[in-house]
């Protein structure tokens, strides 16, 4: 592969693929999940993989959305911060748990956190979020997309 693969460039070479990748985050969007929440996990599992690009786009989508600065700034710290729902709390540990999945284990106790604050098809709705984010970030990260940043 290349040095760097323009977004422009994957996006003709891989249209069907861009294509599944957006079809299932619409999906999941119509599916009922509140749209500040796929934000959180969004940039939650971006800052995970460490990926640049995906983090600055979510933040960005997020405030946009009318995302508190605030919360965004703590969001690596989210068990320590008083200002997320458990609601959000159990779809934080939900990504976490399923972007470090070589490292941490999808348990009985997590389930029963999940299934208190999601109905069955939200928690099959997260965790297709939590693919969707995960296979974007792969990509973003192997072909080397940048993020935009003012530099004032």
């Amino acid at each position: 592969m290349q040095e760097y693969v323009s977004r422009a460039d994957f996006y003709r070479l891989q249209p069907a693929l861009v294509k599944g990748l957006q079809s299932t985050q619409e999906a999941v969007a119509a599916s009922g999940i509140e749209p500040g929440l796929i934000h959180l996990v969004f940039l939650r599992a971006s800052q995970l993989n460490g990926c640049a690009f995906c983090q600055r786009m979510h933040a960005e989508e997020a405030r946009g959305d009318g995302e508190r600065q605030a919360r965004l700034d703590v969001l690596p710290a989210w068990r320590e911060s008083p200002g997320f729902s458990e609601r959000e709390r159990a779809a934080l540990a939900w990504t976490e748990a399923l972007t470090l999945l070589a490292e941490s284990e999808v348990d009985q106790a997590l389930r029963d956190r999940m299934k208190a604050s999601f109905s069955l098809e939200e928690q099959l709705s997260l965790t297709s979020l939590v693919v969707v984010i995960n296979g974007w970030n792969r990509i973003v990260l192997s072909c080397g997309f940048r993020p935009e940043i003012d530099e004032r």
